[in-house]
């Protein structure tokens, strides 16, 4: 009996968390929950003696005791940003939209031939840090003779936080566009990876911003609107999710108090500007490890034993509140066709074989921009193409260099429009 008021006085706090959407970092819910215990385990013994009239009472202290985990931070609530990397420098650029974000120069390294046209890389997430194996991959096209930027969107890696409300797709196009203007070396080259390819695909269907672009790659990208995130499907061959071994390493979410934000938060039961715990105090306890098998979604299921480790522990950072607030302002979006529809910037798109992302998402793309002219299915890889693994970094520059070059590509182009069915069909 006492074990079942315990559980019942925990489903209540849970229930008001959720209903007063963590207000007070949960002590609005756990004090109301604790008063509304008391009350009722009082009214239940007050026909008995003393100090048997306070038995009932017990299990409403041993709620209170499980239940204020909850409510006490156990992390930093102010932002402790990745401290710097040992290889490259970090810049802090503020832009035209308000945003202060971190930026990383690799000017060419090869004493040959140089592009003329910066190149910029868009990272995935969103809201994360730009991974070391991504840094790494840039400073491989750095020695074939780009002159490659990168830059952290706002709230992720080492930018400045934006406010909750400010997290949307529209924002982080401006960015984009605002970035370009900043860079200030007339039109740029640019891949856009899985959420960056988010990004970059409402970028060319912006003219106002699609006119700073000069050649586009979108890599393995998300959902790109609204109705495009509401599709489902077939995905890519077989990743190694499910196949590699848990990763390693502390998870916030073995913390009571992040346990029930993040859960209650990927339920939709908690808004992303919850009161429970603040936006710089879920990017300073997620880890790694709190991915669990999405890192594994990324990589072949023959991979799934030798994946390597994509960042150091304290160059990652990711913020899931921030994330979850742009992800949903693209599922709440229109459709992005017809606009796309009118795009001109000369495209690509890179399609991974063993890809957890729905295929729709890609091929959407590649059905309604007009401009893409080639597309390149990369086999042997998963969703994250550049890897470190045998020569996967090399073959991801092969392509991505070609098309910049606008010289022959390495790989059939493959699957083009009218083979988007027949693709369908034989790549699940």
């Amino acid at each position: 009996m006492a074990l079942a008021a315990v559980a019942a006085l925990v489903v209540v706090f849970l229930v008001l968390i959720a209903l007063t959407d963590g207000a007070g970092s949960g002590l609005a819910a756990w004090l109301t929950t604790l008063g509304t215990g008391t009350v009722l385990a009082l009214w239940r013994g007050r026909h008995r003696t003393w100090p048997a009239r306070l038995v009932p009472v017990l299990p409403v202290v041993v709620a209170a005791a499980l239940t204020a985990a909850v409510c006490i931070p156990t992390a930093p609530t102010a932002r402790r940003y990745p401290p710097a990397l040992p290889f490259v420098s970090t810049q802090h650029w503020n832009l035209a939209t308000g945003s202060r974000v971190a930026v990383y120069h690799y000017p060419p390294a090869n004493p040959g031939p140089r592009h003329p046209v910066p190149f910029v890389y868009l990272h995935g997430g969103p809201i994360r840090g730009i991974s070391v194996q991504d840094l790494t991959f840039l400073q491989l096209l750095a020695r074939q003779g780009y002159d490659v930027y990168a830059y952290e969107q706002a709230g992720g890696g080492r930018s400045d936080l934006l406010p909750m409300d400010q997290y949307t797709i529209s924002r982080t196009v401006r960015d984009l566009a605002a970035f370009v203007d900043r860079l200030d070396k007339g039109k740029v080259d640019i891949l856009g990876f899985s959420g960056g390819g988010v990004v970059l695909a409402r970028a060319l269907a912006d003219p106002g911003v699609a006119t700073r672009l000069h050649r586009a790659i979108i890599a393995e990208p998300g959902p790109m609107d609204g109705p495009t995130a509401h599709t489902t499907g077939h995905k890519g061959r077989a990743s190694a999710q499910g196949l590699a071994p848990d990763p390693s390493g502390p998870r916030s979410t073995h913390v009571p108090r992040y346990a029930v934000a993040f859960g209650l938060m990927r339920l939709g039961l908690l808004s992303p500007d919850t009161g429970l715990i603040g936006q710089a105090e879920g990017a300073n306890v997620f880890t790694a490890a709190d991915l669990g098998g999405d890192t594994a979604s990324a990589y072949c299921a023959g991979d799934a034993h030798r994946i390597p480790s994509e960042d150091t522990e304290q160059n990652f950072s990711f913020s899931p509140a921030a994330s979850l607030r742009v992800q949903q302002t693209v599922k709440d979006s229109p459709s992005l066709i017809p606009l796309l529809r009118q795009s001109r910037t000369p495209a690509m798109l890179m399609i991974a074989e063993c890809s957890a992302q729905v295929r729709h998402w890609a091929t959407a793309i590649l059905a309604n921009d007009p401009a893409i002219q080639r597309t390149q299915y990369m086999p042997g890889v998963g969703h994250h193409m550049w890897n470190g693994l045998d020569d996967n970094n090399d073959r991801a520059a092969a392509v991505i260099t070609a098309f910049l070059q606008d010289k022959p590509a390495p790989l059939p182009n493959y699957p083009t429009r009218d083979e988007i069915p027949t693709f369908m069909r034989d790549h699940k």
